[in-house]
């Protein structure tokens, strides 16, 4: 069954246009739950009430606000978002070309699988054949969902990827945070990180070594639960010591990799030869 597009749009490169379709390039596996009454097990239903009227209040009575002052609102309308979102475009418009690795991660938000749509294939092949000559990423602005994203778009696969991205003024000053300025890290203590980092270092990325392990453990818990067998909740672990001696836990993980301090080697006394051994015990008699 081919993937089911969420939506479209028309990338602009100069006079170029290119009609693409949007799909999701990855989704959350994570195990959900519903929230049930614990003396009757049934599932509860989540009522919307105001205490100023003492009433349930039903969707069609609900209207959006945004709190301006405390306790105060202004009502926004539906009608009025919607115009807000029709003046804009559903063009994804490039504004520049940079390298990828000028672009922060920390910037992206969701990754999509761009593919062309009807009439679109050529322009298509040609821009994710030209950035990947390039080694350039597009920077565009493109709404989604009512809201305005700054877009990356880059050639991927053979094909062409969309990563919505934050605002400049939607990432946190990293600065802000202290980064342990005032530690002293030795040249020894630093040969033996990189010495670690290099033992556990590979060629590339290889994403399907790793496996949720705690959802693999849920859904476990899940099945035997629904078959009636016996659960037996495991003891937590033990939490790790706090680090003290750096080096020493630096030499730890790498095992007996590390060579350990070479004493001074003891000198042994040289053998007799076996006649003068001979002449040492006859004058001995």
């Amino acid at each position: 069954m081919p993937p089911h597009s969420i939506g479209s749009g028309t990338i602009s490169f100069g006079l170029v246009s290119i009609p693409v379709r949007l799909y999701s390039a990855a989704s959350s596996q994570s195990v959900s739950f519903n929230l049930l009454h614990a003396r009757c097990g049934n599932r509860i239903r989540q009522q919307r009430f105001c205490p100023v009227c003492n009433e349930v209040v039903e969707r069609d009575d609900l209207v959006k606000g945004y709190e301006f002052a405390k306790d105060q609102y202004v009502k926004i309308e539906d009608q009025e978002l919607k115009a807000l979102e029709d003046e804009a475009s559903n063009a994804i418009e490039i504004a520049e070309f940079v390298p990828l690795s000028q672009v922060d991660p920390v910037y992206f938000e969701k990754s999509y699988y761009l593919g062309p749509d009807k009439g679109g294939e050529k322009p298509y092949r040609l821009l994710s054949d030209a950035m990947a000559q390039a080694d350039k990423v597009a920077l565009a602005k493109f709404v989604m969902r009512g809201k305005e994203n700054l877009v990356l778009v880059r050639s991927a696969q053979n094909g062409l990827m969309l990563h919505a991205m934050y605002f400049a003024d939607e990432v946190r000053n990293f600065d802000e945070i202290g980064k342990g300025e005032s530690a002293k890290v030795t040249d020894a203590e630093t040969n033996l990180a990189l010495r670690l980092i290099e033992e556990l270092s590979s060629e590339q990325f290889s994403p399907e070594k790793y496996e949720d392990e705690y959802r693999d453990r849920v859904l476990e818990l899940i099945n035997s639960k629904a078959q009636g067998k016996e659960i037996t909740i495991a003891a937590p672990q033990a939490p790790r010591a706090q680090v003290i001696d750096l080096v020493a836990a630096l030499k730890e993980s790498l095992g007996k990799k590390v060579p350990q301090e070479k004493k001074p080697a003891v000198r042994a006394k040289p053998a007799q030869p076996e006649k003068a051994k001979k002449r040492a015990q006859s004058g001995k008699k």
